[in-house]
């Protein structure tokens, strides 16, 4: 799976590491990405979600229904009901 945070859009950066003679070589830089488990009430189902630290506390303030709206706002796989994420 991609490091890639389904609410906020972060994704790896990319950069060099230097070490101490100054030689550059390739690295990544992924984001904090979680998966975790929310109830979706409206829905009456659990959905999980891959989740970036920022998006995790974006879904405490602003609740998972508008979270999950975002999600599907931006089209990041959301079928209509069935299978997204359901346990």
């Amino acid at each position: 799976m991609s490091a890639h945070c389904q609410l906020t859009g972060r994704k790896p950066g990319f950069g060099n590491s230097i070490s101490h003679s100054h030689r550059r070589t390739a690295r990544r830089f992924d984001p904090n990405i979680q998966s975790k488990r929310y109830w979706l009430p409206g829905e009456g189902r659990h959905v999980r979600l891959r989740l970036s630290a920022k998006g995790i506390r974006t879904v405490d303030s602003i609740g998972i229904e508008a979270a999950v709206a975002r999600i599907r706002a931006r089209g990041m796989g959301a079928p209509p009901s069935g299978s997204w994420g359901s346990v």
